[in-house]
């Protein structure tokens, strides 16, 4: 089960940092991911990290702004989103993929969060 936190109603320019706490599985063994849907469009990936040995992915649009990253002994994962645009604006899902390989498919995660709502104002 995941529970994904700290979304919110932000102004252009600023950070949120969004959580996901994993229970249920040994979260250190899977891959973590954050995606993201907005109104009218298709869930498309935000970034991903794998297992304990690194690896991290980032879709270009969000590149030099966001930073995902995990800690596997609190079972939590978390997407710092600095310099936030109304782009931004989406329903941001975080998911673990039971295999330690990286996908930006989003039909390769296994398990969701229930998805938690950005809103950037111009």
């Amino acid at each position: 089960q995941l529970q994904a936190s700290g979304g919110g109603l932000v102004q252009a320019g600023d950070s949120l940092r969004l959580s996901c706490a994993a229970s249920g599985r040994p979260f250190s063994w899977s891959t973590m991911g954050w995606f993201r849907q907005a109104p009218g469009k298709e869930r498309e990936f935000v970034a991903a990290t794998r297992d304990r040995n690194g690896g991290i992915f980032y879709a270009d649009s969000v590149k030099g702004r966001f930073t995902i990253s995990r800690d596997n002994a609190k079972n939590t994962g978390y997407l710092q989103m600095n310099s936030l645009k109304p782009e931004d604006t989406a329903v941001y899902y975080c998911a673990i993929r039971t295999s330690s390989s990286v996908s930006r498919n989003d039909r390769d995660y296994n398990y969701w969060g229930q998805g938690t709502q950005v809103t950037v104002s111009s």
